[in-house]
């Protein structure tokens, strides 16, 4: 097998991985730089982008946009396999924003193995703050290769099932996101960080808001219960339900759970037709939710609604969980939110846990798969990988033959 990393290495984000025999070639992940996701210029890859077709297929781990952003530029004829709840939120979220998915999705499923030409591709479900997110082991002739995708082992599955399941292969290209925040701590697991935010939450007896991502189904749970928990009902907006109904976990979507309310923050017309179709039953209005204790989920693009909502209720002694990436607090618009928040008498809280692998997790999977050579993508600190040298050899071309 030829491995050719068109990007994706030394950096986080804009994976694109070329995996090819003598008489099969597949990609795995056709994504956007994580620091520019306004910049599709689309990388020259022969057959796959631009020129004449020659590729038998694209494997995508999950719907993230650093690996799944340019798909829509993949060539037509061109096979894409994604995963069926991944590809079911990303249609929900296009139908939201009006943009169009860009492609025919074919659907492979957990532990069921495709063949392409001489290649076998076996996907295997891992956790990850994308929903329904997998690895790759791909096999030819007898020889595999694990592509990791973005992983962790904090989540709501259980790390060591997918440990167990997994193969030793002859090469390993893994993500190393984390290997540049230089800690030696594991990271918070889900189910702590929900019962830290319980805890918070009993704290303030005042209005309750947390800002996370819609797509972050495994957020969306731990807050959902946290609300359960401290008897609020737990607030999503018109984009959050569209998303967490997708994905069909009880303890989010609208239709399964009944103390989800779904709201509109503004007037569209289009916006309020989904919320009559969709969450007719479970929609509730702002004068409502100012007489309600409440768990919300918000975005820094809510502050109009979030003002006129103040002026029906006060903000005080309230609390606002802050739970995505801390980088976002820098930007201007994240900024000026979160100090007007504060201002309305809000306290902000930082409660968030990571979406990828901490070091301990990578050394696991290393340790298990115990592979010959490693190929270190989706990283700025590839040479922490050189510990392993002693084990196998540590690869950081851009083409590895196997």
């Amino acid at each position: 097998m030829n491995i050719i990393l068109h990007r994706g290495q030394h950096q986080i984000g804009g994976s694109i991985i070329e995996v090819s025999s003598e008489t099969t070639r597949i990609f795995i992940d056709t994504g956007l730089c994580l620091d520019d996701f306004q910049n599709t210029e689309i990388p020259a890859v022969d057959g796959l982008f631009t020129g004449v077709k020659n590729c038998d297929a694209v494997f995508i781990s999950h719907y993230h946009a650093d690996h799944i952003g340019l798909v829509e530029k993949v060539l037509s004829g061109i096979p894409v396999y994604i995963g069926r709840k991944s590809f079911e939120i990303m249609l929900a979220s296009c139908e939201y924003r009006q943009t169009k998915v860009g492609f025919t999705p074919q659907f492979f499923e957990n532990e069921v193995r495709v063949q392409i030409g001489d290649i076998t591709v076996t996907p295997y479900s891992c956790d990850h703050s994308a929903y329904d997110s997998y690895m790759f082991v791909v096999e030819c002739c007898g020889i595999k290769i694990l592509y990791t995708g973005d992983y962790r082992s904090n989540g709501r599955k259980e790390y060591s099932v997918l440990l167990s399941k997994l193969p030793e292969v002859y090469g390993l290209i893994t993500e190393g996101t984390t290997l540049t925040r230089n800690t030696i701590h594991r990271n918070i697991e889900e189910v702590e960080l929900e019962n830290k935010a319980v805890e918070i939450i009993n704290q303030y007896s005042g209005a309750c808001f947390v800002i996370l991502s819609a797509m972050n189904i495994d957020r969306l749970i731990s807050l959902s219960n946290a609300a359960q928990r401290t008897n609020r009902i737990f607030l999503e907006d018109v984009y959050t339900a569209m998303n967490a109904a997708a994905s069909e976990e009880k303890e989010v979507s609208p239709y399964l759970c009944n103390n989800i309310k779904v709201f509109q923050i503004d007037n569209d017309k289009r916006i309020h037709n989904i919320l009559e179709e969709k969450f007719h039953d479970s929609k509730i209005s702002r004068n409502a939710i100012s007489k309600t204790d409440f768990v919300m989920c918000i975005r820094s693009s809510m502050l109009t609604y979030l003002k006129k909502l103040n002026n029906l209720r006060s903000f005080e002694n309230g609390v606002l969980i802050y739970s995505i990436w801390s980088g976002y607090k820098e930007r201007p618009n994240m900024k000026k939110f979160l100090d007007e928040m504060q201002k309305r008498g809000l306290k902000v809280i930082t409660l968030h846990t990571s979406g990828h692998a901490d070091p301990q997790t990578i050394d696991e999977l290393i340790n298990t798969v115990r592979p010959k050579v490693i190929i270190p993508v989706h990283t700025e600190n590839a040479e922490w990988f050189d510990r392993y040298k002693k084990m196998c050899n540590v690869s950081y071309d851009k083409e590895v033959i196997i």
